[in-house]
């Protein structure tokens, strides 16, 4: 499946190299301005240099999504923020907005567009529409079904597709959700979604439709009487990669801009494993279970009424976590010491994990941490400069965990 593009997420520099490190065949991203995950890290135009550096040592494909709908105000903007980037290290822009179109071929002809998933575009015609205006390739709205993509793909087979195939969904068509707006302010569609449907509920009344008497919604409450009734089940579809190819998709895109190096990372891996057809894909693969995610479904690939659960059918767990993500290798400065760059606290008295791109798990609980004196550490905290000396042998970039305390979070 070497022809199909495994697209990763990164929220930053680091992110962006730990997507490369751990397989991603391209990487998408945000700006600080017009970016759909403006709490996601994002990159400021002074970055870029270290941006096109990573570009120049990898050979890997960038986007830059700018895909928030624009107001009056922002669009006027925008016209003098586009010629900025001009020399970017960008090989496409993912946007919503068509009235950036013509902008784009004014200011930036240079550069391929992507349609975003917040067009929601999820049928043949809309499909050659966007062909016709200049797109490459168009991101489908989650709302299709395998046979949708195959159909699209035949009717219009020189226009590049892609596919969220695993990560966060949300309960709205494509995303364009007012809920975050009317409860918190803060506005979804600017990129700055408050995560309100992911949020404990408690119901007062029972759940029926007016016009359905003796309908109920199904819905289970913890001890405490809350419900996550708006919460919709990840989407994993790692074991469906075969359909994925057959109905014409061209890339694979992980979701995750605003989650961890650590989800980038085993996410990544386990679905290039699993391209490749490694002969230790599976253990990969069971990996991903070991990471923060809610219940896994198909989402709607098999149709709105698939038996695992699609998106209109919430979960009624929290987020299921196994592993707590340390932090990462940052340099191998030699005789088994490393610098290393710590997410969650560390301790000498508790095994850790190194997970590498090609290595699933080296154990350890014979390390030590020292700080820049070189005095020995009982634990070491996140924000803290420290070195880790062990005889395992690491490299940059590698990840450190460890196994989680609370298994599963709402």
């Amino acid at each position: 499946m070497k022809d199909i593009e495994l697209l990763s997420p990164a929220g930053n520099a680091q992110k962006l190299r730990t997507a490369i490190n751990f397989g991603a065949d391209a990487v998408y991203m945000g700006m600080s301005k017009y970016s759909l995950r403006k709490n996601a890290g994002n990159f400021d135009i002074d970055e870029l240099e270290e941006v096109r550096k990573i570009k120049a040592e990898s050979g890997k494909k960038l986007y830059c999504t700018m895909n928030i709908i624009f107001s009056e105000e922002q669009i006027q903007a925008v016209k003098e923020y586009l010629p900025t980037l001009e020399n970017s290290p960008f090989d496409a822009f993912i946007i919503t907005d068509i009235g950036l179109v013509p902008l784009f071929k004014k200011y930036l002809p240079s550069k391929a567009l992507h349609l975003s998933t917040q067009a929601s575009c999820i049928n043949s015609e809309s499909a050659r529409m966007y062909y016709d205006m200049g797109f490459e390739r168009v991101i489908l709205g989650r709302e299709a079904s395998l046979d949708d993509i195959k159909r699209i793909k035949d009717a219009v087979p020189e226009l590049e597709l892609e596919a969220f195939v695993h990560g966060a969904m949300c309960m709205s068509y494509s995303g364009r959700c007012l809920l975050s707006s009317y409860l918190t302010g803060r506005s979804a569609n600017q990129g700055d979604c408050s995560h309100t449907c992911r949020w404990n509920y408690k119901l007062h009344y029972a759940l029926e439709e007016e016009e359905r008497k003796g309908i109920y919604y199904p819905i289970e409450e913890d001890e405490a009487g809350y419900t996550t009734i708006l919460s919709s089940k990840d989407l994993c579809m790692i074991d469906h990669l075969d359909d994925l190819r057959n109905a014409g998709l061209s890339s694979l895109k992980i979701e995750g801009r605003m989650k961890s190096i650590y989800y980038v990372a085993v996410v990544t891996r386990a679905y290039r494993k699993a391209l490749d057809n490694d002969p230790d894909k599976d253990i990969f693969r069971e990996d991903i279970f070991n990471v923060s995610h809610r219940e896994f479904s198909t989402g709607f690939f098999y149709g709105r009424d698939s038996n695992d659960g699609a998106i209109n059918r919430p979960t009624s767990y929290g987020y299921q976590r196994e592993y707590m993500y340390l932090g990462t290798i940052l340099e191998d400065l030699g005789n088994g010491k490393y610098s290393i760059d710590v997410k969650n606290q560390i301790r000498t008295n508790k095994l850790v994990e190194y997970l590498g791109p090609d290595i699933y798990s080296i154990k350890d609980d014979t390390f030590k941490l020292v700080d820049e004196d070189g005095h020995e550490l009982v634990k070491l905290d996140h924000g803290k400069k420290g070195y880790l000396i062990t005889d395992k042998p690491l490299k940059k970039g590698y990840i450190l965990r460890s196994e989680s305390d609370i298994k599963t979070l709402n």
